[in-house]
């Protein structure tokens, strides 16, 4: 099948996430004619590859089965392995959620904060919970200097993936395994943290279920599932932050749509929080949180 074939039967059969918006049936069957090439990008490198190889009947194959793949609802980013973020190429699979667009508001937010912090002292101690693929915290320790960088999750195989991006970005981050922030529980960090981050599981456990198969049959459901009402571990990081960040430090995560209003008003209610800032997406819509401490 020619490319604008291909093109047309992923745009009539594929299913597109609207929090993955580059992937695009072009940019999609970019990717994937590159990777049965033998060339692995993610979705947005390809857009911009507008001229594409030649294939030998047997890559022609490949990219055919890689098709019918990601109409399956096999996501691109599994299949190419690949996820750009924030400027950052990372390694992606199934052990952690695919990095979206929506959570760079998150990474704006941290690089913001530490850099203001790593100006005004001269370093700053950055630590990311729920760290999944490490962008986050690999965003921060990219762009902040005088930035020393932290990241943890409970699932082993997603530290392995966020180790992995650290040393194919070579970036200093020290990823731990563990639930939120008891790998942290030491007197280097209690206390002692600058920028505090978060990227939560906020799905309540009941809209598991009811979630695109693209995400609820690919991506682990231990990065998305939020507990009964979707803020388990929001109200576990709000209660425990202030044991770990330094009265003038920051805490900053992303909440899921609707969740925004409800959280400010209870972080604006705790006396903790002397300064709450909702960071808004292009549709108004709150999707990180941030409060001084």
């Amino acid at each position: 099948m020619t490319f604008e074939a291909l093109r047309d039967r992923v745009q009539a059969a594929a299913t597109f996430l609207p929090d993955l918006p580059e992937e695009t049936a072009d940019a999609t069957v970019r990717a994937l004619w590159l990777l049965a090439s033998g060339e692995a990008v993610s979705a947005e490198a390809a857009a911009g590859r507008l001229s594409l190889p030649g294939l030998s009947g047997e890559q022609q194959a490949r990219l055919a089965q890689l098709v019918e793949q990601r109409i399956a609802g096999v996501p691109l980013a599994h299949l190419t392995q690949r996820q750009r973020f924030m400027g950052l190429d990372l390694f992606c699979s199934a052990d952690a959620l695919v990095p979206r667009q929506e959570t760079e508001l998150l990474a704006r937010t941290a690089i913001e904060r530490a850099s203001a912090i790593a100006v005004e002292r001269g370093r700053c101690r950055v630590v990311d919970v729920c760290t999944g693929a490490g962008n986050v915290a690999l965003a921060v320790a990219h762009q902040v200097r005088g930035a020393s960088v932290f990241g943890a999750d409970l699932s082993e195989p997603a530290v392995a993936l966020a180790a992995r991006n650290a040393r194919h970005l070579q970036l200093d981050v020290d990823f731990r395994a563990g639930d939120l922030l008891e790998p942290f529980r030491t007197p280097d960090f209690v206390g002692q943290v600058d920028v505090l981050t978060c990227n939560p599981p906020y799905i309540s456990s009941g809209k598991v279920t009811n979630m695109p198969g693209q995400i609820s049959s690919h991506e682990p459901r231990l990065a998305f599932d939020g507990g009964p009402l979707g803020i388990s571990i929001l109200m576990r990081l709000l209660n425990e932050a202030p044991t770990f960040v330094r009265p003038g430090g920051w805490l900053a995560f992303e909440v899921g749509l609707g969740q925004g209003p409800a959280m400010i008003k209870r972080m604006q209610a705790n006396p903790v929080f002397k300064e709450v800032v909702p960071v808004m997406d292009a549709a108004g819509a709150i999707r990180t949180c941030s409060a001084r401490l």
